[in-house]
């Protein structure tokens, strides 16, 4: 409940900011919060190579010096360990403290808020995939297929992640819908904030999805095309950290 249906009034537009900032993590607490929701449900593994500072930073949408700020906070609470030389890097900790990850996880009380983004993402996939079938040129075909491709050759989730954004923000401007698609690419931008990295082996099985959506755009077969958006993007329920519901393995 508000603060305002509390009191039985307005309220102002300075107590709204006020409230509203204390829903709002900062970028560094949130990257933390990513990497280490991903490390407590043993999606990254002890002894891991993350990839670099700048990689992170283009994966998960944020500066590489709140990227740099994050690692560095999380190798000093133990989650994650720092190696000089060769074969250095940041990697996950052999046993990152549990009670720092169980801080650091998810909390359920953003779990309805994700769900709704997956929802409202659904209606958008389905609509600019629809208009994408009927509009999308040989030459778009030919850019998604070489996304399928760099996709199945990636190597880390944050060079997958960077590709696939680009994937379906290619598929909506094929919709023709113009100005139509910015309500689609504000719930697809909230929506990935909330993505963790994931094994590459999970996310190159997505990329099944969008090979199927590309042969179905190219052949202007618009029910199967929205169908397998429809799919793609309602499995994110169960396969998102919310759906993880049992928490990391024993």
């Amino acid at each position: 409940m508000s603060l305002d249906s509390q009191m039985g009034g307005e309220a102002s537009p300075i107590d709204g900011a006020a409230l509203a900032g204390l829903d709002r993590r900062s970028a560094m607490d949130a990257v933390r919060l990513r990497i280490g929701t991903a490390i407590f449900l043993g999606l990254l593994k002890p002894g891991e190579r993350l990839p670099d500072k700048d990689e992170v930073a283009l994966g998960l949408s944020v500066s590489p010096i709140t990227a740099r700020r994050a690692l560095t906070s999380l190798a000093l609470e133990g989650v994650v360990v720092r190696r000089r030389g060769r074969n250095g890097g940041t990697f996950v900790a052999d046993a990152p403290p549990r009670d720092v990850l169980e801080a650091l996880a998810a909390p359920p009380s953003e779990f309805g808020r994700v769900h709704r983004l997956v929802d409202r993402r659904l209606l958008g996939e389905c609509t600019v995939t629809h208009f994408a079938a009927l509009a999308i040129s040989a030459s778009q075909v030919a850019q998604l297929e070489a996304l399928t491709k760099r996709m199945a050759a990636a190597a880390s989730w944050s060079a997958y992640h960077q590709l696939d954004e680009e994937f379906h923000r290619l598929v909506a401007h094929a919709s023709g819908l113009g100005a139509a698609v910015d309500a689609y690419f504000e719930v697809l931008t909230d929506l990935y904030e909330y993505f963790i990295p994931y094994p590459i082996e999970s996310l190159r099985g997505s990329n099944q999805d969008h090979i199927q959506l590309v042969d179905a755009l190219r052949a202007g077969h618009v029910q199967e095309a929205v169908e397998v958006s429809r799919r793609h993007v309602d499995t994110l329920h169960r396969t998102m950290f919310m759906g993880m519901v049992d928490g990391p393995p024993k």
